[in-house]
């Protein structure tokens, strides 16, 4: 189980580049980048809020929660 980040879908359904979105949110291209990859290992609730703003979303259209991946994290 793993949560997925679709910024890469919201962007492009908005037709949103990453550099715009960094501009209008005010986070660094780079940091957006690892988000938009699913690279990241968490988010702030306020770059959520920023994100969700910028891109006239819900956060649920930006997260994704899959029962179907193997979880690769060890408690």
């Amino acid at each position: 189980m793993s949560i997925e980040i679709n910024l890469d879908v919201m962007m492009a359904k908005r037709k949103m580049r990453l550099k715009t979105l960094s501009e209008a949110v005010g986070i660094t291209e780079a940091n957006l980048s690892v988000l938009k990859n699913g690279k990241a290992k968490a988010i702030r609730f306020s770059t959520l809020e920023l994100l969700c703003r910028a891109l006239d979303c819900q956060p649920g259209d930006l997260l994704a929660f899959d029962t179907t991946g193997e979880d690769d994290q060890k408690r």
